[in-house]
This record gives C-alpha cells, sequence and structure tokens, in this order.
C-alpha cells in the first residue's frame, strides 16, 4: 500500500519539514560520491551500531543523531522522504516550526534508544530518517485520527486508489512493525533484520503517540479538510 497524500490541510508553510527533507537530500548525494569503501566507513561511523553503544561513552551517543541522515539506497531515501512529505507538514502545522524540528530529532534519538536496547550485540549499523519519521506518525495518528490516507494499492496492473482511515493505516502500519520486530528477536543477537531496524520503528511511533501531547501543550488543535473527493 503506497500512500499518495491526506486530506488534511496545512495552515502553515512546513519550513522544517522541507529543511530536513533538504538535509536528507544533501548527505544522501554526498554518500553516493563517495567511493564504495569510504561509504562503508561512513555508515559504521556515523550509523548507529549497537555493540558500540556505551551509556558511559558521550561521544558513542553521536550517532543517535547523526545515524537519522543517513540512507542505504534510493528506495530507502527515497520512500522515507516521500512518508515525511505527506505526513510531516501537518504535524509540523500541530506542534509549530520550533518544536517540530526539536521533536523530530528526540523522536529519532528515542528510536534508536529503543534499537540498542532490543539488538545490544548487533555490529549491524541502523542508518535512515524512518525512526524520527515513525515518531512524525506516531503523532499523526494521535492528532488525526479522523484524517484519511489516499492509498494506492496495486490490483494486478492497474493502480486501485481508496481512502483509508488514518487510524486504520497508522494503526496496521504500526502492528506491522510491532509483529516483524517480535520475530526479529528470533535471529542471532536480535540483529536487524531484513535490512530494517524494526525496533527503531516502533520505538519512534509509541515516543509520537506519547510524547505528542506534551509537545503540543499551547498549541491551537484545528485543522482544515481538503472535503473534496481524491483532491490533487
Amino acid at each position: 500500500m503506497l500512500p499518495i497524500k491526506d486530506t488534511i490541510q496545512s495552515r502553515i508553510f512546513p519550513v522544517i519539514t522541507f529543511l530536513l527533507i533538504a538535509v536528507n537530500s544533501v548527505v544522501f548525494f554526498f554518500e553516493l560520491s563517495l567511493p564504495s569503501n569510504y561509504q562503508e566507513q561512513l555508515l559504521h561511523t556515523f550509523g548507529l551500531v549497537p555493540v558500540n553503544v556505551s551509556i558511559i561513552d558521550p561521544v558513542s551517543w553521536i550517532p543517535l543523531i547523526s545515524h537519522q541522515f543517513l540512507h542505504g539506497g534510493w528506495w530507502h531515501f527515497l520512500s522515507n522522504i516521500w512518508i515525511l512529505f505527506i505526513f510531516g507538514d501537518n504535524v509540523e502545522d500541530r506542534l509549530g516550526s520550533g518544536r517540530f524540528l526539536f521533536f523530530y530529532l528526540l523522536g529519532g534519538v528515542a528510536a534508536g534508544v529503543l534499537q540498542v536496547v532490543m539488538t545490544p550485540g548487533s555490529p549491524i549499523p541502523s542508518i535512515g530518517a524512518s525512526g524520527a519519521i515513525a515518531a512524525v506518525l506516531g503523532a499523526y495518528f494521535l492528532f488525526y485520527p479522523h484524517s484519511r490516507v489516499i492509498t494506492l494499492i496495486p490490483v494486478f496492473i492497474f493502480p486501485w486508489f481508496i481512502e483509508i482511515p488514518s487510524i486504520i493505516y497508522l494503526g496496521f502500519w504500526f502492528v506491522m512493525q510491532l509483529f516483524s520486530g517480535l520475530q526479529s528477536l528470533a535471529t542471532v543477537g536480535g540483529a536487524v533484520n531484513g535490512g530494517i531496524a524494526w525496533w527503531a520503528h516502533i520505538g519512534g511511533f509509541l515516543f509520537g503517540l506519547f510524547m505528542g501531547f506534551v509537545f503540543s501543550i499551547g498549541r491551537p488543535a484545528y485543522s482544515f479538510y481538503r472535503d473534496e473527493q481524491f483532491p490533487w
């Protein structure tokens, strides 16, 4: 299921959402410019390698931030950027731009911490914005359960567009992450399974769901709808 857009109209220009997209893009193209051996070194230095993280070594905490801006390939990069583009503007609208930036980065840190806790012996670097974006999805789930997500479902070769309530779309997404995360614990050391850091997704979503309210204190809670069907 590929989300195309949501039905909530943002009231502000999402400057931080676009800034995050720009920074991720610059870093990704920098990665592509490097020879493969330097790319590997970059990912192991600034990616989040659970076995390298020590509570008594503050330097080892730096990847909790830096890993959020690294990606492992075009699909990884484009899928994260697309999800942030669809859902980030509304959460930024609800929180305000300054709070949203702090919320996003802290959500990525929380996602990384849970990944480290659940896979402490893993030597595989976790990279990508998906943990921070999962926090955005958790906040969206909290703020806009009445929204709908216009979703592309390919049926054989024919595209099928349907509107799915966000509470169902994101709820199903979280259940799938939780199922996959529990399944990954059966691997040796609970390492990243299939190249995906499931526990980072779970940690980010739960952070957004529970901390979204705290970050939204004092902010207006209304939004504008796009009422027309399939508003392109």
